[in-house]
């Protein structure tokens, strides 16, 4: 699977912001897509997860009622919206997958990722 993150950029406080991430290489079913986030000197943090078929669905604490995740298995796309963006939405955005069909919110649980996409909120 190669993934391919876009969106990203700056925005301030409250504001919002889409992600998109194209996946290729493989059919898109069977797969779990996730976001990570990551800051300099931090570990990678899970900011949510879906299966290709849109049915499950799980995101962190941090981001749960302000991000939405959504798949396009004809696409082949996952997109994060991100609603009221705070100063610590502020990170490095990673798309991943994996295959099966557990959710699960450790990175090293993703075996593919893409390449990150800064976003920055600014107050």
């Amino acid at each position: 699977v190669q993934l391919q993150a876009s969106g990203g950029g700056l925005v301030q406080v409250g504001g919002s912001m889409g992600l998109s991430c194209q996946a290729s290489g493989r059919t898109f079913r069977g797969e779990i897509m996730g976001w990570f986030r990551q800051n300099s000197g931090k570990e990678r943090e899970f900011v949510a997860a879906q299966t290709t078929n849109g049915r499950s669905t799980r995101y962190a604490e941090s981001v749960k009622g302000r991000f939405t995740m959504s798949s396009d298995s004809a696409k082949k796309t996952v997109s994060l919206q991100m609603n009221g963006l705070k100063p610590e939405d502020t990170a490095v955005y990673y798309c991943a997958a994996r295959d099966g069909s557990v959710l699960y919110t450790s990175s090293d649980q993703y075996p593919w990722w893409g390449q990150g996409t800064q976003v920055t909120v600014s107050s």
